[in-house]
């Protein structure tokens, strides 16, 4: 038994994906003897909805100065990011000297848009490599964890903000409720925080358990999200659906009763109950559905594998650890994972030690078969991989379930 991390009820993992490394630690064969793994095992709690890691490796062992995930290297979150800007630009920001930040600005692919239109912000940062790639982009950003004692600083040097900005990092950290109170001493009275995450609801829904890795400490709902501000005097104000990372939701934030709260609020939750997102039997069903893609999927690979087919992995991602780890894949099945990021080219995943391959090797010789582990950028993906299908390739893909793109 652990005590939820946001009403500490005693809750229980309600299943295991087993010993599991750190999601981004790719490492050299060197690293191989020392590297660090947890177990990683989800709970769901009973009293205020909040799905969460039993348990989660210290935040310098994930966040640090080479950090292996730059936002920027996506053509399409870009456009997603400014797009996200111009919305609370144009609906959130009165006209005289807004001032705007943005907790886990990564390398500034959001608030370049701020800097770009003369507007006060300031990025907060606690991977130090990432948060240089920021400030030399000319987004103002500073290197450390929020929470309440930094939400203090800022206010003193910046004054209170106009808008609050997160998005994929509220649900990396655990102290949450020490977030909560920083954003309620940061924002003005009529200020708004917005920040959007992977959604449960799509995670339960198709299956996506490779959502579930360290960094992701928690996945949030409307129910666990309205519940977690509330005790804290803030309110879910409205939301919208992203279909950004498989399925994200943008949760709106005020104090209370400094806005109107949206019917959207009130029909997600209804929406949330339909789903079942508050039935310990909903999870145990999800845990039966984990099993099951694993099975197939390593089924596949096998039957591949004695075809003599070569299979490689496309995109050396967080989600790839869980999957890996979880279903036993190593380079018996997978010959290598092709990836453009530079700093985990010519490095091995986490766990199965498969090599990281620059994308050109991908591109000269292709595969048989590629995994696509960036699911969540398939359209992405393939308006960019129109050779390899030519060249007589096939996707495999697990999400919503195991099967040949063909």
């Amino acid at each position: 038994m652990s005590k939820c991390l946001i009403c500490s009820t005693e809750i229980s993992p309600f299943m295991s994906f087993g010993k599991m490394p750190i999601a981004n630690g790719f490492l050299t064969p060197e690293q191989f003897p020392d590297e660090y793994f947890f177990e990683l095992s989800p709970s769901f709690c009973p009293n205020c909805s909040m799905f969460q890691l039993d348990r989660q490796p210290e935040p310098q062992r994930m966040f640090h100065e080479n950090y292996a995930f730059f936002s920027g290297t996506s053509a399409r979150m870009a456009v997603h990011f400014r797009e996200f800007a111009e919305h609370v630009k144009k609906d959130y920001l009165p006209g005289k000297d807004p001032f705007v930040a943005e907790v886990g600005c990564n390398d500034g692919i959001m608030l370049r848009n701020f800097s770009g239109w003369g507007i006060r912000h300031l990025g907060i940062e606690p991977s130090a490599n990432v948060a240089a790639a920021a400030n030399k982009q000319g987004v103002k950003t500073v290197c450390e964890f929020f929470g309440s004692e930094l939400a203090e600083k800022i206010v003193k040097e910046h004054g209170q903000a106009d808008a609050f900005l997160g998005a994929n990092v509220m649900c990396h950290i655990s102290g949450f409720n020490s977030v909560i109170a920083g954003i309620r001493k940061l924002l003005k009275p009529d200020g708004v925080a917005m920040f959007e995450e992977p959604y449960l609801g799509d995670v339960i829904e198709k299956t996506s358990y490779d959502q579930i890795y360290d960094e992701h400490v928690f996945l949030f709902s409307a129910s666990s999200i309205s519940y977690a501000f509330r005790q804290h005097g803030m309110e879910l104000v409205d939301l919208e659906p992203q279909d950004t990372h498989g399925g994200s939701m943008r949760y709106i934030i005020a104090h209370s009763g400094a806005r109107p709260v949206s019917g959207n609020v009130f029909r997600q939750l209804e929406k949330e109950r339909a789903l079942g997102l508050d039935k310990a039997s909903t999870y145990e069903l999800f845990r039966k559905n984990c099993e099951k893609s694993r099975d197939d999927l390593v089924s596949l690979l096998r039957g591949l594998k004695k075809e003599g087919a070569c299979v490689a992995g496309y995109a050396a991602t967080s989600k790839s650890t869980t999957i890996l780890n979880y279903c036993g894949i190593g380079p018996d099945l997978i010959g290598f994972v092709s990836d453009t990021t530079p700093i985990k080219q010519g490095k091995f995943t986490p766990g199965t030690h498969i090599p990281v391959r620059p994308y050109e090797e991908f591109a000269a010789r292709y595969p048989d078969y590629a995994l696509l582990f960036a699911w969540n950028h398939a359209g992405e993906v393939m308006d960019n991989e129109k050779k390899f299908k030519e060249a007589g390739g096939k996707w495999i893909t697990h999400v919503p379930q195991v099967r040949v793109l063909r």
